[in-house]
């Protein structure tokens, strides 16, 4: 069943790049100079194994009713951004997805049932995989992060500097959980948050509103587009945030509201706007690229395609 997992991990992070035109990401028409739709392809296969190995491991922890610390989802973390770096040169590419995905698949690999998942049943054991991560975890998280992402990315703080390696020592001494840290920073980042409030962007908003675009009969691509319009509409982008400040990043969801409010990829006035807004956003070198939501939203279609959805 864990190769199940693996699969659903893959083909929702194809289906996340592959959907057009998410406003100023890459899509499968249109790259940035440095990073190109065939190195998401690439990263979005190495992610199955990963995830499937840590589905694995929960599988195996819940059956034999061991203890949650033995899971070493930050070594999966770890792992999986490695491979992400081994298999194309564009750089971080998925980050935020592999944060995301990884403890979505220990919670998937422990409750699934067949070929599918019961997702409040998933959602409860998320809970317990997060709360049971250790500070050995939060010790590969933050290599994770220093691996894949820039300074300019991720922005300036005064304590457990990520670039510092005397935080990793601290977070030992003090024994820092994951848990500890997204609490930190759940007010500034919106994964850190959705690791500190179960998943609630993920499981109350982007998989409702998805799901509910495609019984109203929208294919897969318009209905990813419009779960991030969506998502972005609600919650400014993290990574604009970081890159350009709290009013640009509202000024872009303001702009996403309006999209939404119009009817999104559905009608032929949204998609009109969602164009222009990929253009406007698209001449800002990448600092106006929300790239926070094109993870919400590949969260989104993992479960999705967990809860047993097929293209």
């Amino acid at each position: 069943m864990a190769d199940i997992v693996g699969g659903c991990a893959s083909l929702a992070a194809l289906l996340e790049v592959s959907a057009y035109p998410k406003p100023g990401n890459v899509h499968r028409v249109r790259d940035f100079p440095d990073t190109k739709y065939e190195h998401f392809l690439a990263s979005s296969v190495s992610l199955g194994p990963k995830m499937q190995y840590i589905a694995e491991k929960s599988h195996r922890i819940n059956k034999g009713s061991r203890d949650w610390s033995e899971l070493g989802i930050g070594e999966s973390i770890l792992t999986a951004v490695n491979d992400m770096m081994k298999w194309q040169s564009g750089g971080n590419v998925h980050l935020g997805i592999i944060l995301l995905f990884s403890p979505l698949a220990a919670a998937a690999g422990s409750v699934m049932d067949e070929n599918q998942v019961d997702l409040d049943e998933l959602r409860k054991s998320l809970y317990t995989i997060i709360e049971g991560a250790t500070p050995q975890d939060s010790v590969n998280i933050y290599r994770a992060i220093d691996v894949a992402m820039s300074a300019e990315n991720l922005g300036a703080v005064e304590q457990l500097d990520v670039t510092d390696t005397s935080s990793l020592d601290i977070i030992l001494e003090e024994e820092i959980t994951p848990l500890d840290i997204f609490n930190e920073c759940g007010g500034m980042d919106t994964i850190c948050s959705e690791w500190i409030t179960g998943f609630k962007v993920t499981f109350t908003e982007g998989y409702p509103f998805l799901r509910e675009r495609l019984d109203e009969g929208a294919n897969i691509n318009g209905a990813t587009v419009d779960t991030f319009i969506n998502i972005l509409s609600e919650h400014p982008d993290s990574l604009i945030k970081r890159k350009r400040g709290i009013e640009e990043a509202s000024a872009v969801s303001e702009k996403a509201k309006t999209i939404i409010q119009t009817g999104g990829a559905s009608s032929e006035v949204g998609m009109k706007m969602i164009y222009e807004l990929d253009d406007e956003l698209r001449k800002e070198n990448g600092s106006l690229n929300p790239g926070t939501t094109a993870d919400l939203t590949a969260a989104s279609l993992f479960l999705l395609l967990l809860s047993g959805w097929r293209p």
